[in-house]
């Protein structure tokens, strides 16, 4: 792509500078969603400051400091540079279903993670965490439903993070309180997906719950009893001298 169509001058300048001259630098993009959905702009930098683009939507450059607008003004007037600006355009166009067929290829499928913490310094009792690992590209929707309606209130996520392997992870976090027979959800989308992963949170019964705090309370009751006895026998034994038999 010749992105030096743009700002053709200035392209020459800095290629012939010398080492110690000032920095510029020219970036050709194509930003799209989809094949229908594509903006392409030919970017223009020089030491640090944005001079101005040309924008395939808007059809011709705009220079945004005053010495740029009298460039571009006449870019604007030239029909072979914006003839050209249209066939990088279309070049875009052409590079995009290989792009998404590409990373159709590559989608790594995420792991997902729901657990239950206390919420500390909370209205609510409780939290829930959603935790979604190792998954590419970058791009990912984490949502919670409560019920089947997805939830907007006491809702945190973190950004997507690097993992370091080309792949990323990203944890929700939802506030609540229980409410008898309600159903929570945690909803993942992601381009490695037929369809969103639903996690359904099921906390664990009353019954299995008391049997946990049955069992603690015996464990902590056997270690008293243990304590006490290995006290006593200590007590009954320290005072005691033993005697060899003839």
């Amino acid at each position: 792509m010749r992105t030096c169509s743009f700002f053709s001058l200035l392209c020459l300048l800095l290629l012939f500078s010398r080492a110690d001259a000032l920095f510029g630098y020219i970036v050709g993009r194509c930003q799209f969603t989809s094949s229908d959905d594509l903006v392409y702009l030919a970017q223009v930098y020089f030491n640090k400051v944005f001079l101005g683009q040309y924008n395939s939507t808007l059809g011709k450059y705009t220079g945004y400091t005053e010495k740029a607008k009298e460039i571009t003004d006449g870019f604007n007037k030239n029909h072979k540079m914006l003839e050209q600006e249209k066939k990088n355009y279309n070049k875009c166009k052409t590079y995009i279903p290989l792009i998404l067929d590409l990373f159709s290829q590559t989608a790594v499928e995420p792991s997902v993670t729901l657990r239950s913490v206390e919420a500390a310094g909370s209205k609510h009792p409780g939290m829930l965490i959603c935790s979604v690992y190792k998954f590419f590209p970058k791009q990912i929707r984490v949502t919670w439903l409560r019920n089947g309606k997805e939830v907007t209130s006491d809702v945190t996520s973190t950004e997507e993070m690097a993992n370091g392997n080309w792949l990323y992870q990203i944890h929700s976090h939802l506030e609540y309180t229980p409410r008898l027979g309600e159903t929570i959800t945690c909803k993942v989308e992601h381009a490695s997906l037929m369809e969103p992963q639903l996690h359904e949170w099921v906390p664990k019964p009353a019954s299995e719950r008391n049997k946990i705090a049955v069992g603690t309370a015996g464990l902590l009751l056997g270690l008293v009893i243990f304590i006490a006895g290995l006290i006593y026998y200590k007590k009954n034994t320290s005072g005691r001298m033993l005697v060899p038999t003839s």
